[in-house]
């Protein structure tokens, strides 16, 4: 029998997938709905633009302070419950928020405070969310997985604020924000019938502290990671002027309202949703650097249209063609995220990813305000623009594709340490030394190739020194040093490893003589913490 090729669509074939999908884009609109309503109240309560402005940081300084600490927890404890947990967080804070609005109770401060703790659950939330979907569908199907999120994302942003301010004008805010915790209660059945597979540890969880570091030294130490948060910046940076703008050219540049600003917005959202169903045949066709290249320069030219053109119908048909661009060059980021992270600190890096994204969306909708504040939306637009094309020279430098190459399956290559005696879990620092033999005139080559492929993975996966060695009495002698925060990380380290791991040892085995020897040694603390006695070193081969 024939397997079906994979479609746009394909994950939607499988009922837990398609289950959190809906439920997902349900709670979506809910949470466009109430983003809406909530600047709509706060213009009622307190009417000038700095709490208008406040209600914005609210929601978004949480995914700034917490976004890499909740990626932590999603690798440190199980991504189920955390999920179902924050559902719950969300579906009681918006309920609260509600009932306090139709009492007529409310005040500025009790909506801010209300909405700082909805976007720290928020923070928990998405990395867990990302860091799930591979569990969920096979490989081959996280592409049009990513691309079926973003679908999501465009349908709420389109329909979620167009439905708020038809419930707002028929009974206010109120209804809107209960709507919102009615909204995450479908995420949360879904998820309290998945009965997930638990993952069965042999280590004691990472502290919270350490996890954020070995988060953002990941992420420092592969190239694949590196090449996605340098180019969500230099896009978002630049793109987010037309999602700032849109607005204001909807009302002074074009002299429209309400209806022709989300006629617009879901011109970008359906254009998303023709780019999500052309995007798998176009990667089966082309690289992903050649695929957001393109999509690149048509999100270029739509600020360009933005700028100049002032006949809605041609405009209206040049967004479409933008939200294309849009759901292509975020989604390919998103997914290059997805393939470049192991599974022990997919959260993290997913998170750091987040973090970048919604950072540049940001600080790019502050910069382009003050651009057009100063030189005019026409001006501030084609800046954008020609940012975005300038942009295209970081391709070669942070290629994408650099993901797609990774075998990330645990390999397990190492032995496990023989030990002398037992050694406690937070006992260290560890400092662990490889010693090859090999002949004095493969040395340079030896030396480069491991500072080159070996050095990035020791420190990527836990290591906070390496060097290499040289004998000054024997020139066959090097010897390989690096130094991990305790036992119990060193540990891990051989959980870390990877199929892609595993061809770059064999590579390397070309260089040097007979089998590399390990030693460990074990710092211990002393005795007696009495001042000026030495620590003891415990041998461990």
């Amino acid at each position: 029998m024939t397997a079906r090729p994979n479609t746009a669509w394909s994950p939607l074939r499988r009922p837990l997938f398609r289950a959190l999908w809906i439920s997902d884009m349900v709670s979506s609109i809910g949470t466009w709905m109430h983003d809406a309503a909530a600047a709509w109240l706060m213009t009622l309560l307190a009417p000038t633009p700095l709490m208008v402005s406040l209600v914005q940081a609210a929601t978004t300084l949480p995914l700034f302070l917490l976004a890499l600490p909740g990626g932590a927890l999603a690798d440190i404890l199980d991504r189920r419950r955390i999920l179902l947990a924050t559902q719950l967080w969300l579906f009681l804070m918006a309920a609260v928020l509600g009932v306090l609005t139709l009492t007529g109770v409310i005040q500025p401060w009790m909506l801010l405070a209300i909405t700082l703790a909805i976007g720290a659950g928020s923070a928990v939330d998405i990395p867990a969310w990302q860091a799930m979907i591979p569990e969920v569908v096979p490989k081959d199907e996280l592409p049009a997985s990513v691309g079926l999120g973003s679908v999501a994302i465009n349908i709420a942003r389109a329909v979620g604020p167009a439905v708020a301010g038809v419930i707002i004008v028929a009974g206010g805010p109120g209804p809107v924000f209960l709507i919102n915790a009615a909204s995450v209660l479908g995420v949360f059945v879904v998820l309290w019938r998945w009965r997930r597979e638990p993952h069965r540890a042999t280590l004691p969880a990472e502290r919270m502290a350490s996890a954020v570091r070995a988060g953002i030294r990941y992420v420092r130490y592969t190239p694949a990671l590196r090449a996605v948060i340098v180019r969500t910046a230099a896009f978002v940076l630049f793109a987010s002027a037309l999602w700032s703008l849109l607005p204001l050219v909807a009302k002074t540049s074009l002299g429209r309202g309400p209806i022709a600003y989300g006629a617009l917005v879901g011109s970008l959202g359906f254009g998303g949703l023709l780019g999500a169903a052309i995007l798998p045949v176009w990667r089966r066709r082309q690289s992903t650097d050649a695929i957001t290249a393109v999509a690149t320069v048509v999100f270029a030219f739509g600020c360009l249209a933005l700028a100049w053109v002032r006949e809605f119908g041609v405009l209206l048909a040049a967004m479409l063609v933008t939200g294309i661009g849009w759901l292509i060059v975020v989604s390919s980021l998103i997914l290059a995220a997805q393939r470049g992270a192991a599974e022990w600190v997919r959260g993290r890096a997913l998170a750091v990813s987040t973090l970048t994204l919604f950072g540049s969306f940001a600080v790019g909708a502050l910069l382009w305000g003050v651009v057009a504040d100063e030189a005019g939306i026409p001006s501030a637009l084609m800046a954008a623009g020609g940012g975005l094309l300038l942009g295209l020279g970081l391709i070669p430098l942070f290629p994408l594709a650099a993901a797609e190459g990774l075998k990330l399956d645990p390999a397990h290559i190492w032995a496990d340490p023989v030990v002398a005696e037992a050694v406690e879990a937070n006992a260290g620092p560890v400092l662990v030394t490889v010693e090859y033999t090999l002949e004095p005139r493969h040395r340079a080559a030896f030396a480069a190739a491991l500072r080159r492929l070996v050095r990035p993975i020791r420190r990527r996966d836990g290591a906070v020194f390496w060097e290499l060695f040289v004998d000054a009495a024997n020139p066959h002698r090097c010897v390989e040093c690096y130094l991990v925060e305790s036992w119990a990380e060193h540990l891990r380290q051989h959980g870390r490893t990877t199929q892609s791991d595993r061809e770059v040892e064999d590579a390397l085995r070309t260089f040097y003589t007979g089998r590399e020897r390990v030693t460990h040694f074990v710092a211990l603390q002393p005795l007696k913490p009495r001042q000026g006695q030495w620590s003891r070193w415990h041998l461990v081969r």
